[in-house]
C-alpha cells in the first residue's frame, strides 16, 4: 500500500510533508498534481523533509506526497553508451521528443529504450551455476562488448536461458530454478556503491597524454584527482582532453551544475570527436550526465551519485573506467542550499558540516578493484573544483585535498601567459609516483624516475633563479646560471606545455616524453661541460640542436626514436668552443 502524506511547508526545492508514517529515508516521492520527482532526505516522526528534483512553482500547502517506495535508482544495461542523460538518468533526447526544448515538469521517460533491440549472445547453459555479478551472455555495443550481469543478490542454477537473437532490455533471457527472471536490464540505487571481491593496489598508471600529469603528477588505474583552479583557468578542457586521450575503456562525464554554454560546447564537441583509440566517434565509449546552473539543484545533487553508479556498472565488467565531475563545487553549492533549506546548523562558509563525509563517500567509490566475476576493473575520478576566486583555502578544496592522491592546481596566471595546460608545477604533486616506480622501471626505463627528479630539481632552481631576475635583472647571473635559467625554459616551454590543436602535440606517450626528457637533461649536462671548456652561453643557444630539441614535441610518434638518436648523438659531439 502506498504511503500517503501531504504537503505541509514548500521553501524552494525543499518540501515538508506530513503523514508520512511508514516512508522510509531516500525513497523516491511523487509531489503534488504534476507528480514532482522527489527524495526524502529527513525523518523526524511522520514528517518526511523532502528534496525535489524540479522547479517547485505552484506547488500548494495541502496537496498528497506519495512515496514509491523505492530509493532512487538507476537503469543499468545496453543503451546508455553515447546516451546524453540529465540528473537522474532521463535521456535528453527522448525529453526533448516528448516535451520539446524545455523540460516539462513530472515527465516521465524510460533511461533505457524499451523499443531498441540487441543482439545477444548468451555465454551459459541450463543447469550452469551463475553468481551474483557473472555474466551470462554479451551483447555488441559499438566497438564495445558489454556484458549482461547477474544483478548483485541474485544467483542460482539457470533453469532457461533463450537462444542467440535480438532481444529488448525488458525481456526475460533467463530464468533461475528459483524462478528469479534475468533481464538485459537491472535497477540499482545510486547512492549505494555496487559490490565487488576485494580493492587491489592501485600499481598502474592512467595515462592521460599529457606530459606535466603523467610525468610529474601522474594518477594510478583506479586512483582520485582534483583539479581546483579560478575561472578561466582550463579546468574543463583538461578534463575533456583527458576523457578523450586517456587509456580508460569507458569515459563517464558529468556536467554538474556548470555553465549552460559550457555544457553546450560538450554536447556539440562530443559527439564529433573522433576516438584515437577506434577512429571511430568518441561518444560510442562514453556517457554524458548534463546538469546546468539553472536546472533544479536537487538533481545537481543527485548527478554526481548517478555518474558514479554507471561507472561502477561498467568497472563490474572488467573495464577500466575515468568518471569526470566537473565540478564538485557546484555539487557542494546544492547541498548548501538544500541544508540551508532544511534548516540544518551550518559549519564553515555556510556549507553542512557533513561535507567533507559526503566528498570522502564519493570519492572512495574510486579504485581498482577484484570483481564478482573474478576480474579486475577499475574506476578512476577526476573532479574538478572551482573555488570563488581562486581561494585554494575554502572549504571544498580542503576537503577534497584530503581525499584525492592527485593535485593538479590550476594557474590563471599561467592562463593569461597561454601556457597550457596552465597546471602549477609548483603547487601540484601526486601520492603516487613512488607505488608507480617499479612499474616505470619495467615498461619504460629503468632510469625512468631518476630523470624525472632530475627535470623537477632543474624547474625548482630555475624557478629560485627567476625571483633573482627579477630583482637585478638577467645579466647580473653568470653563464651557468643563465644556462639553467635556458634549460628551465626549454623544460616549461617545450616539455610542460602543449598545443592541443595540435594533431602530434595534443597527445602524448610516455615513451616519447620520456624521450624529450633525456634530450633536454643530455643538452644540460653537455652544455655545462662546454661552459667550463671555455663556450659561451651564447654559441651555446645558437647551436642547432637547441632548435631540434625546441621542435620535438611536434615530431610524430613513429618518426621520434629516430629524431631522438639523432639529437643524442649530436648532443654526444658536444658544443663547438670557439677558438
Amino acid at each position: 500500500m502506498a504511503i500517503t502524506g501531504k504537503v505541509q511547508r514548500i521553501s524552494g526545492p525543499a518540501v515538508i510533508a506530513e503523514g508520512m508514517m511508514g516512508a522510509r529515508m531516500y525513497d523516491i516521492v511523487r509531489v503534488g498534481e504534476e507528480n514532482l520527482v522527489g527524495e526524502i532526505i529527513r525523518l523526524d516522526g511522520t514528517t518526511a523533509f523532502v528534496q525535489v528534483y524540479e522547479d517547485t512553482g505552484g506547488l500548494t500547502v495541502g496537496q498528497e506526497v506519495v512515496s514509491t517506495g523505492l530509493p532512487l535508482a538507476v537503469e543499468l544495461g545496453p543503451g546508455m553508451l553515447n546516451g546524453i542523460f540529465d540528473g537522474i538518468q532521463r535521456p535528453l533526447d527522448k525529453i526533448f521528443e516528448a516535451s520539446g526544448t524545455y523540460i516539462d515538469r513530472g515527465i516521465t521517460v524510460n533511461s533505457l529504450s524499451r523499443e531498441a533491440t540487441w543482439a545477444f549472445t548468451p555465454g551459459v547453459a541450463k543447469g550452469d551455476e551463475v553468481k551474483a555479478g557473472h555474466p551470462i551472455g554479451t551483447v555488441p555495443e559499438f566497438s564495445f562488448t558489454h556484458k549482461i550481469l547477474v544483478p548483485p543478490g541474485k544467483g542460482g542454477t539457470i533453469e532457461s536461458i533463450v537462444p542467440a537473437g535480438e532481444y529488448t532490455v525488458d525481456d526475460v533471457i533467463a530464468t533461475l530454478a528459483d524462478g528469479t527472471e534475468l533481464k538485459m536490464m537491472h535497477p540499482w540505487p545510486v547512492r549505494q556503491p555496487r559490490p565487488f571481491e576485494k580493492k587491489l593496489d592501485p600499481v598502474t598508471p592512467f595515462l592521460t597524454g599529457m606530459r606535466i600529469l603523467d610525468v610529474l603528477f601522474p594518477l594510478t588505474m583506479g586512483g582520485t584527482a582534483a583539479i581546483p583552479g579560478p575561472f578561466g583557468s582550463g579546468k574543463t578542457v583538461t578534463q575533456q582532453s583527458v576523457a578523450k586521450y586517456g587509456n580508460a575503456d569507458i569515459v563517464v562525464y558529468v556536467g554538474c551544475g556548470e555553465r549552460g554554454n559550457e555544457m553546450t560546447d560538450v554536447l556539440v564537441e562530443f559527439p564529433e570527436l573522433e576516438d584515437p583509440q577506434t577512429g571511430n566517434p568518441l561518444m560510442h565509449r562514453t556517457v554524458l550526465i548534463a546538469n546546468t546552473s539553472n536546472m533544479p539543484v536537487a538533481a545537481r545533487e543527485a548527478s554526481i551519485y548517478t555518474g558514479i553508479t554507471l561507472a561502477e556498472y561498467f568497472r563490474d565488467q572488467g573495464y577500466g573506467v575515468s568518471i569526470m565531475a566537473d565540478s564538485t563545487s557546484r555539487w557542494a553549492e546544492a547541498l548548501r542550499e538544500i541544508s540551508s533549506r532544511l534548516e540544518e546548523m551550518p559549519a564553515e562558509e555556510g556549507y553542512p558540516p557533513y561535507l567533507a563525509s559526503r566528498l570522502a563517500a564519493f570519492y572512495e567509490r574510486g579504485g581498482r578493484v577484484t570483481t564478482l566475476a573474478g576480474e579486475q576493473g577499475a574506476v578512476s575520478i577526476i573532479g574538478a573544483v572551482s573555488p570563488a576566486g581562486g581561494d585554494f583555502s575554502e572549504p571544498v578544496t580542503q576537503a577534497t585535498l584530503r581525499i584525492t592522491g592527485c593535485f593538479w592546481a590550476l594557474d590563471a596566471s599561467l592562463a593569461r601567459r597561454r601556457h597550457f595546460p596552465a597546471i602549477n608545477w609548483n603547487r601540484s604533486y601526486s601520492l603516487f609516483t613512488d607505488i608507480l616506480e617499479p612499474w616505470y622501471r619495467e615498461h619504460v626505463a629503468q632510469d625512468y624516475p631518476e630523470l624525472v627528479e632530475r627535470a623537477v630539481g632543474l624547474l625548482q632552481r630555475e624557478s629560485d633563479l627567476q625571483e633573482v631576475v627579477q630583482l637585478v635583472g638577467p645579466d647580473a647571473l653568470q653563464d651557468q646560471e643563465r644556462l639553467i635559467i635556458e634549460a628551465g625554459r626549454i623544460l616549461r616551454q617545450d616539455f610542460l606545455q602543449q598545443n592541443g590543436f595540435d594533431p602530434v602535440d595534443a597527445s602524448c606517450s610516455l615513451e616519447k616524453a620520456y624521450g624529450m626528457l633525456q634530450m633536454m637533461l643530455k643538452f644540460y649536462e653537455r652544455a655545462r661541460a662546454s661552459l667550463e671548456e671555455g663556450a659561451t652561453i651564447d654559441e651555446i643557444l645558437a647551436n642547432p640542436v637547441t632548435e631540434k630539441i625546441n621542435r620535438s614535441r611536434y615530431v610524430p610518434e613513429d618518426d621520434f626514436p629516430a629524431y631522438r638518436d639523432d639529437v643524442l648523438k649530436q648532443l654526444d659531439a658536444g658544443f663547438a668552443v670557439a677558438a
